[in-house]
This record gives structure tokens, C-alpha cells and sequence, in this order.
């Protein structure tokens, strides 16, 4: 049963990774200055809400056609599937949105993978989950005889 809360919840997990993605096609666009351009910033919010839309529908099917090329290649070929689906985007909304190549859609589609792992893990908002944890040391082992000190094998 949906509830107000749970509703809520789901709109602010929603808007929240939107943004990720938002920013993270910022940086892709300025660390690749000139090869992905985009006019306004509302250009940028409606290019990643479309990227995002697809990831969700288009890449699940794109990754199950290419599943022996993915594995043979331990799952860098996903990197090609990210590629083709920025240039996609940039196919579809251009003039306002723009990718140069597939190459900067390959360099793009890794800095956008990589921004975002780093903001949704820093936020909470991915699947991925960094822990880190500190434990304590082990206890010493006990003195005396034969309680486990150094042996020396001769």
C-alpha cells in the first residue's frame, strides 16, 4: 500500500540521483570542453533526465543482447553500451544538447560513471555502499610456558 511517506520518499530518491546525474554530466561536459556542449542549464537537467530514462528502460535490453560480449570482456563493454546511449542523447536533443563523437561519448560515459559511483556512494542514494570499518586489534597471545610464545624451530 502506497503511503504519503512512502511516496515522499521515492520522489526525494528520484530528484536526488536526477541531480547526481545532473551534475555528473556537468563535469563530464567541462572536463571535455567543446566536445560536449549543451546552451542553457535547463538543456543539462532535460539531457540527463533523458539519459537516465534510458538507463533505466534501453541499457536492461542493450545488456542482455550483448551478455557473452559483457562477460568475455568482464563487463567493460558496458562502458560501449553508457558510450552509445550519451551519444544517443546527443543525437536526439541537438541542437541544445551535443556530443562531437563516440569517442567523447566513451571518455564522457566514464566520467559520468565515475562521478556518479562517487556521489551515490558519498549520498546513499546508489546501490553501491562503501563501509569502512576499524577493529580492534587481536588480543596478545598469553606468556609463560606453553602459553604461546615465540617458537623457534631448529
Amino acid at each position: 500500500m502506497l503511503t504519503v511517506n512512502t511516496v515522499s520518499a521515492d520522489l526525494k530518491k528520484f530528484i536526488q540521483s536526477w541531480l547526481i546525474n545532473t551534475l555528473a554530466v556537468l563535469v563530464a561536459a567541462y572536463v571535455l570542453h567543446g566536445k560536449i556542449n549543451y546552451g542553457k542549464p535547463l538543456d543539462l537537467f532535460v539531457a540527463s533526465l533523458l539519459l537516465g530514462i534510458l538507463n533505466a528502460v534501453l541499457r536492461p535490453l542493450l545488456l542482455l543482447l550483448t551478455l557473452p560480449v559483457v562477460f568475455l570482456t568482464l563487463g567493460l563493454f558496458t562502458l560501449v553500451i553508457n558510450a552509445g546511449l550519451l551519444y544517443l542523447v546527443g543525437y536526439l536533443l541537438r541542437p541544445q544538447f551535443s556530443v562531437d563523437s563516440f569517442s567523447t561519448a566513451f571518455w564522457g560515459a566514464l566520467i559520468i560513471s565515475l562521478v556518479s559511483l562517487v556521489l551515490n556512494s558519498l549520498t546513499g542514494t546508489g546501490k553501491a555502499r562503501v563501509r569502512i570499518e576499524r577493529r580492534r586489534p587481536p588480543p596478545p597471545p598469553p606468556a609463560g610456558p606453553g602459553g604461546g610464545g615465540p617458537v623457534i624451530d631448529v
